[in-house]
């Protein structure tokens, strides 16, 4: 097994820090298919094929490797501590390979002129609102796997992680996947290869999502079950409702 060392720690910090954050800003900032490496004379088939096949190479990786079973395997040949820096790198990886790989479709399906393009705006600006709400409401959020490295550089060990209930998850169970999905079908202009990602995309997360939610309840076991039946996977409920359901949870 791969021990933790300070220098290992170290360099996994920085790869995970650099290649999170560097693929998943590549990603959002810049349309698919215009930071491409390779530019290939396919037909428009060969093209969406392609584009299949890269994004379904990211959801094997991204949802395979954070499953339960997987990551009780890789602890027998890397250690826990080091785990969610690996994930994190491996993530990137594959993000960016999407990124530098794509290739867009010159079909143009729709194409929203005004007002209805400043309404898809707008709900890109409340998707990012929410987002942001929704990292604030976890308050540990620590996609890339850093906060365990950086603890170890101290000799501090990590805290057991507590489930706990707060912010806009009093009122949908992932309000970071709804507010992906709704940047997703919110753009103003769609061409083939945005409508395949955005339906491939789509139908992982919710995949995906469920996937994860099996993993929470093996983790939490009652507590998360309670939750599940009380708060919404990805459709919001109301204020009200919300009340009910956390009063419900605490009974």
């Amino acid at each position: 097994m791969i021990q933790p060392t300070k220098w290992r720690t170290s360099l996994l910090l920085l790869l995970a820090a650099s290649l999170g954050v560097g693929s998943v800003v590549l990603f959002a900032a810049w349309p698919l298919g215009t930071l491409r490496v390779v530019r290939p004379q396919w037909s428009e088939v060969t093209l969406l094929a392609w584009d299949t096949v890269l994004s379904l190479l990211f959801f094997v990786q991204h949802s395979g490797m954070v499953r339960r079973r997987v990551r009780v395997r890789m602890a027998t040949v890397i250690a826990p501590i080091y785990q969610p820096a690996v994930y994190a790198i491996a993530s990137g990886l594959a993000l960016l390979a999407v990124v530098l790989l794509w290739q867009p479709s010159a079909i143009r399906i729709v194409v929203l002129a005004r007002p209805w393009r400043q309404v898809a705006q707008g709900f890109s600006i409340a998707a990012l609102i929410l987002f942001a709400w929704g990292i604030f409401s976890l308050r540990s959020f620590d996609p890339l796997g850093v906060v365990p490295l950086a603890r170890h550089l101290r000799s501090k060990p990590s805290p057991p992680r507590p489930f706990t209930v707060g912010g806009a998850y009093r009122f949908v169970r992932h309000p970071l996947y709804l507010s992906i999905l709704v940047l997703f079908w919110s753009c103003p202009d769609v061409t083939a290869d945005r409508l395949l990602l955005n339906g491939l995309w789509t139908a992982w997360m919710v995949v995906g999502t469920l996937l994860e939610e099996a993993d929470l309840v093996a983790e939490f076991g009652d507590a998360y079950r309670s939750y599940r039946r009380a708060v919404p996977m990805l459709i919001p409920m109301t204020k009200r409702g919300a009340a009910r359901a956390i009063l419900a949870m605490r009974r």
